[in-house]
């Protein structure tokens, strides 16, 4: 009887707090500061313009910002949750163990299941926004808008001289386009490299980012943002060499669109796919990712995680959105679901954009981990006010959402857990296994966990044979891809707790013979 009793009062208690983070009105959209930033950005002075780039999300949406993993009432509520469930584990143990594992493979499967159906939608090429190049290059010049090329860099010296030859090869009239280099002002090597590569021309801008935490990409780019120009606003990162008529087919793509859409995610490939074993994998991921995934997902109607490069907006839409989250890691993902909560659409374009496959082990593992810890902050956020968000996106979008951005890194963390697990049964048969977990619900787990990871297996073999036959191989090895993936997930949750901001910084310039891999690059995608 007591212990009955106390399971009710810590479910009571567990409800509460469920309702605190589900039920608390969010702040309203009424600063007087962010209505001066959106109303009247050219009258922003140095000073405001930096305080824009760091401040600008928390003055138009507070309750956005991603400054940290947890609010209080999210604290309250996962502490009494825990606290259940080891009140549970003792008091009826092999139910509640039984109750865990059903959810997780519910969880697990539904994120598998959810990806293997974009992967077909993603076949029938009806989520891709295509534009010719002869109707890129005959579209009449009054016709275009201003457009503004926002380039975030630090610490990139290695690269700026291939970085200023692919910007100057976008076709794209002059007198009508702005590239912002943006750089850190107190990363001289940096400032000094850039200058030299831009030389006395004043086709490119280098604007100076005051010295300020944090120190991320997306506060500069909202930077950059209070100097732009451009009626349409693109970012491509230092190493890109984008397709000289992207801005073209974005811009017609743009105006024959509804106003809804916002966004149009140019499609990423890799220059140096062939460099080594990591590179061909992460050459068939991103295949996987900008041909079938994100365009399985436009035509689901979901909110669309973007890329952090080569994501085409309408100005007005990022002014009335509070632009980047300077605290999110991935502040492209957490944009991509405010755009849709907001009302606004992306679409995915038929433009190529090469960039640099990561080829260093220990570099790749920090690019990635940043990565999962960005999903996970973004979903941990857009989950502050569940009501809210369903009452914007609706059940489909908020269950999309749910099982895509979290779904990533949860497929990633958990897969060693079942592998262990798994390996362990199958070579000791310990007792404690069976003492633990059930028959039953175990070996349906196993089950549900081999055909899910065999049908994924199976996609990333045909999307390596359609892309190139030179990656079959690596597909066949992908196996030993998906445990640095774990590594990455594990290494994720920890900073997740320790350093929500934290920004890992990408090293680029490692590929080898970059004329000669670029040559080979288009046969990849």
């Amino acid at each position: 009887m007591t212990q009955a009793i106390a399971a009710i009062g810590v479910v009571c208690l567990a409800v509460g707090a469920w309702l605190r983070v589900v039920l608390a009105a969010p702040a309203p959209d009424n600063s007087a500061e962010w209505v001066r930033w959106r109303d009247e950005p050219t009258k922003m002075t140095t000073k405001d313009r930096l305080a824009y780039s760091i401040g600008a999300l928390r003055a138009a949406e507070p309750d956005l910002v991603a400054d940290r993993s947890f609010t209080p009432a999210q604290q309250r509520f996962f502490i009494i949750l825990a606290g259940i469930v080891l009140l549970l584990l003792v008091t009826a143990t092999e139910q509640t163990i039984i109750g865990i594992l059903l959810l997780v493979n519910i969880a697990y499967i539904s994120a598998l299941v959810l990806r293997i159906r974009l992967f077909f939608l993603g076949l029938n090429d009806r989520g891709m926004i295509r534009i010719s190049d002869e109707a890129a290059r005959s579209y009449p010049y009054e016709r275009l808008p201003r457009y503004t090329v926002l380039v975030p860099a630090f610490r990139e010296t290695e690269v700026f001289g291939r970085l200023v030859t692919n910007l100057r090869a976008l076709d794209y009239p002059r007198e009508k386009l702005q590239v912002l280099l943006l750089l850190e002002a107190d990363d001289h090597e940096t400032i000094e490299a850039a200058t030299d590569a831009v030389g006395a021309s004043t086709d490119i801008t280098i604007v100076t980012v005051p010295a300020a935490e944090p120190r991320t990409k997306p506060k500069a780019l909202n930077y950059g943002l209070t100097s732009a120009t451009g009626d349409l606003i693109t970012i491509y990162d230092a190493e890109d060499r984008p397709d000289p008529l992207q801005l073209r087919k974005a811009a017609i793509a743009m105006e024959s669109s509804p106003p809804e859409m916002a966004c149009l995610q140019a499609q990423l490939g890799f220059f140096n796919p062939r460099q080594n074993l990591l590179t061909r994998w992460f050459t068939i991921e991103y295949r996987m990712w900008f041909n079938d995934l994100l365009p399985g997902l436009a035509q689901l109607d979901a909110p669309i995680p973007l890329g952090g490069t080569s994501n085409h907006f309408r100005r007005s839409a990022l002014m009335d959105l509070g632009a980047w989250d300077p605290f999110n890691v991935t502040e492209d993902a957490d944009l991509g679901v405010r755009l849709h909560r907001k009302g606004y659409r992306s679409g995915v374009l038929d433009s190529v954009t090469y960039e640099e496959a990561n080829s260093d082990f220990i570099n790749w593992i920090k690019q990635r981990s940043r990565w999962y810890k960005g999903y996970a902050q973004t979903l941990l956020v857009h989950l502050r006010h569940p009501v809210r968000l369903y009452r914007e996106i609706g059940f489909s979008g908020l269950l999309l959402m749910c099982m895509f951005v979290g779904g990533t890194p949860l497929l990633a963390v958990m897969n060693p857990l079942f592998w262990a697990t798994t390996a362990l049964w199958f070579i000791a048969h310990p007792s404690f296994i069976r003492d633990v977990i059930p028959v039953v619900p175990y070996f349906l787990g196993l089950v549900s966990w081999v055909i899910g990871n065999v049908i994924v297996y199976w996609t990333w073999l045909l999307s390596a044979r359609k892309a190139d036959e030179g990656l079959v191989v690596a597909a066949v090895l992908a196996p030993l891809y998906w445990v640095m993936m774990a590594a990455a997930a594990i290494k994720a949750t920890i900073q997740l707790a320790t350093a929500p901001s934290f920004w890992e910084k990408t090293h680029h310039g490692l590929d080898v013979a970059p004329t000669a891999a670029a040559a080979g690059a288009h046969a990849v995608l």
